[in-house]
């Protein structure tokens, strides 16, 4: 995976691009609710909070740790929120989605499936990766819930896994789907998508 590269996906309903500073104002409409970020850490609720953040993952990116993206919801034209490529490793073909997060208006409208659809058709369409991993709080039952309705297979429980806030070490369970898989997952799962339009660069 070459991160020097622009990576932009895009359908009718959303468009992933490249997450970028100029990103600020449209992500500082949308973050600072405590709701978004409770399953996750630090929380973002203020300017400085947002600006921190975008510095931690554009440094992450530099550093080829992650590759993050800005999600717009294309009905709206307006910044939704952001996912990532996370834990890549171009010699196994594997790569993690997470670290996504959406605005609150944005949350149960499917905008999340169309950006996992998008995604994982890049991940096993374009860069030919075996496996495609996900992970989530053990707490979390609407995140596992949606990883199992778009055909992610449970694998197993990391206890104490990671510092959350207030001082809770969360249990994170892993998902994955396989290059095997994907065929007659976009033929069911996604099978609205087909039509849509896929731009990479």
């Amino acid at each position: 995976m070459n991160f020097d590269n622009d990576i932009i996906l895009d359908n009718e309903l959303v468009l992933l691009k490249p997450f970028s500073k100029e990103d600020f104002d449209g992500f500082a409409e949308i973050a600072f609710n405590e709701r978004i970020w409770e399953g996750t850490t630090p929380m973002v609720l203020t300017e400085d909070d947002l600006g921190k953040y975008m510095d931690r993952v554009l440094r992450e990116k530099e550093n080829k740790i992650r590759y993050p993206f800005t999600i717009i919801d294309r009905s709206k034209n307006k910044i939704a929120g952001s996912t990532s490529f996370l834990n890549i490793s171009e010699f196994h073909k594997r790569l993690e989605i997470g670290s996504t997060w959406l605005g609150i208006e944005f949350q149960r409208t499917g905008l999340n499936r169309v950006c996992k659809f998008l995604l994982g058709q890049y991940v096993f369409e374009e860069l030919k990766y075996e496996r495609l991993e996900f992970k989530t709080d053990a707490l979390n039952e609407q995140s596992r819930n949606a990883l199992k309705k778009i055909g992610a297979k449970e694998e197993g429980i990391l206890r104490s896994h990671m510092e959350m806030n207030f001082g809770r070490r969360r249990d994170s369970v892993y998902y994955s789907i396989l290059k095997d898989e994907w065929p007659k997952i976009k033929e069911t799962v996604f099978r609205e998508f087909w039509d849509s339009k896929l731009i990479h660069k």
